[in-house]
């Protein structure tokens, strides 16, 4: 199989070989961060014009087609606006927390992006506990948030704060549930140990309807958690104004707005692993020619592929469900998601004792 494997360990043992090993650790960890960097700065760029295309696309309109061919440099231009934007901070403000927040909140995106497997053998650190690493993780992110909303001294963004700290706390439940189900199916929590597990097929298959249920639980969670529409009561326009980031301007806003967009991409990523088999191609048991067919198709295509393709399904929702109240959010989850995720939890284990899936 194609894969970026043999590039990482070229420059390893180049690294090694050049420098001294405390050296060729502290390059390797320059070269990571660069390269993290670059990829958030593409994923914005590439994911806000796909958003704009999508939503376009739901309303037969046709969305930026003035800024390069096709309007392909529109979020480009975009970019380098909010860069050039004096960034204001309120007189009331609580200036360090205020300056603070949306640095907490794109950390946090940057943390969970580790464990995520690009390809074979192609991610920054393979952690032994990878899925309850990025769990942990993905929630440093709300006290972002609130301190955002608390900081900038305004109802509204405050308001937002709290709605999306109720709101991320009470679906991490729903989704960590979700997770567990292919956690106890796989018999570990290293997302390499997962992927590889769906060799002869992935779990969404394999796992029969428990896989499914927890698959669609998943989706709907991590749709709320990263404060998508039908579920952003904590940003909602008609109400809040802009909720927790309603003070913010210039970079400081762009932070923000990167860092929901790379969520997206995070949550997606780690939803391919679980559930579609990250980059594993789709094997069939013991077709030997056509499994070794779908080889041919390089890994990081197949993670590009099966990621993108579940963006769309969540940029899918924001166009197709009105926003819900946030008393409906919360019941959503508390009265209906919640017992359906610890019922199929324990479904899932039942059939992983007696061993009911192939």
């Amino acid at each position: 199989m194609l894969s970026l494997e043999g590039i990482t360990d070229s420059i390893h043992n180049w690294l090694n070989h050049a420098l001294n090993p405390t050296l060729a650790m502290l390059s390797e960890f320059v070269m990571v961060g660069l390269c993290v960097i670059t990829l958030f700065a593409m994923l914005g760029l590439v994911l806000i014009m796909m958003e704009r295309k999508v939503s376009a696309y739901m309303q037969v309109r046709i969305g930026p087609n003035r800024v390069g061919p096709g309007g392909m440099f529109q979020t480009l231009a975009d970019t380098l606006k909010l860069v050039v934007k004096e960034g204001l901070t309120p007189d009331g403000a609580d200036h360090f927390l205020f300056n603070l927040a949306p640095f907490v909140v794109l950390s946090a995106s940057m943390l969970a992006l580790a464990p995520v497997a690009f390809a074979k053998g192609f991610q920054v650190w393979d952690l032994p506990i990878g899925i309850l690493y990025v769990s942990a993780i993905s929630s440093v992110s709300v006290i972002g948030i609130l301190m955002a909303g608390w900081a900038s001294n305004n109802k509204y963004s405050l308001l937002g704060a709290m709605r999306s700290g109720a709101q991320i706390v009470s679906y991490e439940l729903s989704a960590g549930l979700s997770v567990l189900t292919i956690v106890i199916l796989t018999g570990s929590l290293r997302i390499s140990d997962i992927i590889q597990a769906q060799q002869d097929g992935w779990w969404i298959f394999k796992g029969h309807i428990p896989a499914i249920i927890a698959f669609v639980i998943f989706l709907i969670a991590v749709t709320a958690e990263t404060n998508r529409a039908p579920f952003d009561m904590a940003e909602a326009e008609s109400e809040l104004t802009a909720g927790f980031h309603t003070e913010y301007s210039g970079m400081k806003f762009a932070l923000f707005f990167l860092a929901e967009y790379v969520n997206i991409f995070i949550v997606c990523a780690i939803g391919a692993a679980l559930f579609f088999g990250g980059w594993m191609p789709f094997h069939i048991g013991h077709w030997e020619s056509f499994n070794h067919i779908m080889d041919f198709i390089p890994s990081s295509i197949w993670f590009t592929g099966k990621t993108f393709a579940l963006i769309f399904v969540i940029m899918w929702f924001r166009w197709t469900f009105p926003r819900l109240r946030i008393d409906q959010l919360l019941n959503l989850e508390w009265k209906y998601l919640l017992p359906i995720s610890m019922a199929n939890l324990l479904l899932t284990t039942f059939v992983a004792i007696k061993g009911w899936y192939f």
